[in-house]
């Protein structure tokens, strides 16, 4: 008995140390393919990418800034940083400097949405988010708001952000439910509501509904305004 528990107890430890040496093994894969990211900041593009693809790195450029500070066309700046350790074959992602900003921001205000988009672009600038509100004091499609502001200054993005007027959308009611009541109280429940009545047909009760002439609205349905209820 004595002999069959020292063996398990050795198989035991022997599982043990295995179990730590796979781990250790594991552990010194994954970090052995571990490199620092170099820094790719003041390089320009093509230097970048050759530092990148030497290192075992994907390199891409995502966005383009106005910068007083970095020289137009070289890297402004990057993710990861520079020095974090990471495995080969991940992304680099970093931003171009634009150097200063010498564009002024046009006034598109008033203008038509198309019209907007148009004069932006043909400016060198490219047109950020659009988006549209119900405004009765303007125009339908007439750009009402923009940023950054006309004439802007230290704008870091080349974008317009535009906000248009939308056209408003026509007016509906819900339909209540008539059921039950008098003919002289819906009668004076629609014309409040700006509604007409129609043609009002007398029908025995429990008549078949295929004997009406018109299907009348449903309650929860919409209906515009001076619509006849049959």
């Amino acid at each position: 008995m004595k002999s069959f528990f020292r063996h398990a107890l050795q198989a035991l430890i022997l599982l043990m140390v295995a179990l730590v040496s796979g781990l250790l093994a594991m552990r010194f894969a994954i970090h052995g393919r571990e490199v620092a990211v170099p820094d790719l900041v003041g390089k320009t593009p093509v230097e970048a990418r050759r530092v990148a693809d030497a290192s075992g790195f994907q390199f891409e450029v995502e966005r383009q800034y106005y910068s007083p500070r970095m020289q137009e066309g070289r890297i402004l700046s990057q993710l990861p940083p520079a020095g974090t350790k990471i495995r080969r074959g991940w992304q680099i992602r970093v931003a171009q400097s634009m150097g200063p900003q010498r564009m002024e921001i046009p006034n598109v205000l008033g203008q038509s949405q198309r019209a907007a988009e148009l004069n932006i672009r043909r400016r060198g600038l490219d047109v950020g988010a659009v988006a549209q509100i119900q405004l009765s004091s303007a125009q339908a499609d007439q750009v009402i708001a923009q940023d950054p502001a006309p004439s802007a200054s230290s704008i870091s993005v080349p974008k317009i952000s535009l906000l248009a007027a939308q056209s408003p959308s026509p007016q509906a009611f819900v339909m209540p439910s008539f059921v039950g009541q008098t003919l002289g109280n819906v009668d004076a429940a629609l014309k409040d509501a700006g509604l007409k009545v129609g043609v009002v047909t007398e029908t025995a009760p429990h008549a078949e509904s295929a004997s009406s002439p018109s299907p009348a609205p449903v309650p929860g349905a919409t209906a515009g305004p001076a619509r006849q209820i049959a």
